[in-house]
């Protein structure tokens, strides 16, 4: 009897060697999903960011057509959510946008106007925050 109990025992357990191999089947494993999965976050980050600038030319749009011209310079993407004090006031201002988005890496957007690809530009400037770069480093801008 007390050998069947030792068999049971030795049957029902895992061996060191047996969970080594799983630890190191998930490593592997690991090393070949994680890069794919953390370069998928920069992705998303620059998707996002395409779809704010785009969402932000938008409320640009509705208010030059209220308005017959784009917010000054100084005036900024501000002149989409408060209205603008500095002149030239707007005469018919309302408001476009409830808050002003930050970038993907929690700057805020620019706005050029007059712009430099455009007649206004609004852009980031991607995870590094300096003017060009490439990949993720990219400026991400209105006339992409």
């Amino acid at each position: 009897m007390k050998s069947l109990g030792n068999r049971l025992r030795r049957v029902a357990g895992f061996t060191l060697i047996e969970l080594m191999v799983v630890l190191v089947i998930i490593g592997v494993l690991a090393a070949l999903i994680v890069p794919n999965v953390l370069d998928r976050a920069d992705d998303a980050r620059v998707t996002a960011a395409r779809t704010d600038v785009n969402n932000l030319m938008q409320a640009l749009k509705l208010y030059r057509l209220d308005n017959q011209r784009y917010p000054t310079g100084e005036q900024g993407l501000q002149a989409l959510v408060a209205r603008p004090t500095a002149a030239p006031a707007p005469a018919n201002w309302k408001p476009y946008l409830e808050k002003l988005p930050a970038d993907p890496w929690g700057r805020p957007y620019q706005y050029l106007n007059p712009g430099v690809q455009g007649e206004i530009d609004v852009m980031s400037l991607g995870a590094d925050g300096q003017p060009g770069g490439e990949g993720k480093n990219a400026d991400v801008g209105s006339w992409q």
